[in-house]
This record gives structure tokens, sequence and C-alpha cells, in this order.
């Protein structure tokens, strides 16, 4: 609905849904005036608090809303769902709407929410260097980005000159660095013309968390660290004598003898055809 003109400029509007009649803080986003509740914005942000402060007066009414640039009316009220979402369900949003509400957070100096977007963020199908990117820019833990890392030193080839000029030098280096160790990591194993790809999964973890120095590597998507493996109890086995009446601890079989020296000969454990 409308309500006139606001300081002479231009007619402003009441927003659909996010205009209470219990509310009682104020905003004016573009032509838009939202009507909501100020003790979220006093709870969880510290950049509103200031901001309050600074003019006591401002929101208490439509023709004193509390002026917010930089945002559109679009995006704030993305922002506002987060609080007054009537079905619960966080799950059914797009990546670019937790994008905004990633955004927003920030700026704002909202930290639960924007640890709400980055769980959510987690949950979906990001290509990795617009993740890598993302993460980088909003400065969220870089050990979340370990599945993107492993993605782009398993995949064929090398990244592209567009996607190298996108990421971060240090990013494009690492990735680099990973790539090669893996490369030798799978040769030592006994591959054959190996590529990063060929490394074992555990290895190459390893090596991206030696080479971006990650810290709380072993965390599921909502930051708890898995359960803990029992420790293997130790076992003696028993030497069994073979079929000459030699044990099997002073000696090997021929199958085994033959097996190795396959391997020596030229054998892969990447290639299935050796």
């Amino acid at each position: 609905m409308a309500s006139g003109s606001h300081n002479g400029v231009s007619p402003v509007h009441h927003h659909p849904d996010y205009y209470l009649k219990d509310g009682n803080i104020t905003f004016l986003v573009e032509n838009t005036l939202f009507r909501v509740h100020r003790h979220f914005f006093d709870r969880e942000s510290q950049f509103f608090v200031k901001e309050f402060a600074k003019a006591p007066q401002e929101g208490t009414s439509d023709s004193s809303a509390f002026r917010l640039d930089k945002v559109t009316t679009a995006d704030f009220a993305k922002f506002l769902w987060v609080w007054y979402s009537p079905s619960y369900r966080r799950g059914s949003q797009s990546k670019d709407y937790w994008l905004v509400i990633l955004e927003l957070s920030t700026t704002w100096q909202f930290p639960e929410i924007k640890k709400l977007a980055v769980d959510q963020l987690q949950t979906l199908d990001i290509e990795p260097i617009e993740k890598i990117t993302t993460y980088d820019r909003y400065q969220i833990d870089r050990s979340l980005l370990l599945p993107a890392y492993k993605l782009l030193c398993k995949r064929a080839g090398r990244m592209s000159i567009e996607e190298g000029e996108q990421l971060k030098l240090h990013t494009v280096l690492g990735i680099q660095e990973a790539r090669e160790r893996a490369i030798r990591s799978a040769a030592e194993g006994g591959c054959r013309s190996p590529t990063s790809a060929d490394a074992d999964d555990e290895e190459l973890e390893k090596i991206l968390i030696d080479v971006f120095s990650l810290k709380g590597h072993g965390t599921n998507r909502q930051g708890a660290p898995p359960p803990a493996k029992p420790e293997p109890v130790p076992t003696i086995k028993t030497p069994k004598p073979g079929v000459n009446g030699a044990t099997n601890g002073n000696g090997s079989s021929a199958s085994g003898s033959n097996q190795k020296d396959t391997n020596k000969n030229g054998g892969s454990v990447c290639d299935p055809t050796y």
C-alpha cells in the first residue's frame, strides 16, 4: 500500500509481508517501508546497536524511518525471512538466496545468521571455483574448502586462465603444489604415468591440509567432530609352517615373489590391466 511521499521525494509503500502491526522499528529501503521487531537487531548485531545509538529517534515512525542504503528491497526481505519464515524450513531456498543472506549478515555483523548461511551453503552443490572465491571473500573457515580443493586436484587438466584469475595467487600456487605432490605420491605407490587423480584420497587430504595449513579439518558439515575410531587391539600372529616346513615369517611364497617382480617390472596399481 502507498503511504504518500517520504521527505517530499517520492511515494513510498509498505512491504506486503514485513510491515507488521506490532513492529517497533521502521526501515526505509529504496521506496519501501518495513516495520519489524527491533529486538532481533539489538540482540544479534553490534553494527545496529551502534547505529541506533547515534540516532535514537530514527525508526520510531514512517516519517522518521531508519534508512538503509546499499541494499535492495528484495534482498532485505530475504534477510528478514530468516526470522519470519512461516514454515521453519531452511533447506528450501536456493544458493543465490543464501548468498544474499551471507553478504548482509557479514556487512551488518550478524554472526549467528552468518553461521546459518554457511551451514546451508555447505549442503548445496557449488562449483569449486565459486565456493573458494565466496569463502575467501567472506572470510569463512578454509577447512570447509577441503572437498573443493580435492576436486580441483583430481580433475583432468589444469585450471583455465579465467579460473586462475578468479582465485587468489596463493590458492593457485597451493593447488599446483598439491597436484605435483599427489602425482609423486601416486608414482611412489607403483602407478605408471600417474596424474594427481591417481593419488589415494586420504593421502591427498593430508597433502592439502599441509599445503593450505587447514585447521579443524576433521569435522562434518555442521562443524561437529566425527566419532572417534576405536584404537586397534594389538595381536600376535603365530607363524604357520609352510609346505616344506618353513614358516611364513621366514620366507615368502613363490606367487608372492612373482607378484613383487611384476610390480617392479612395470605393473601399476592405477591400471587394472596389469
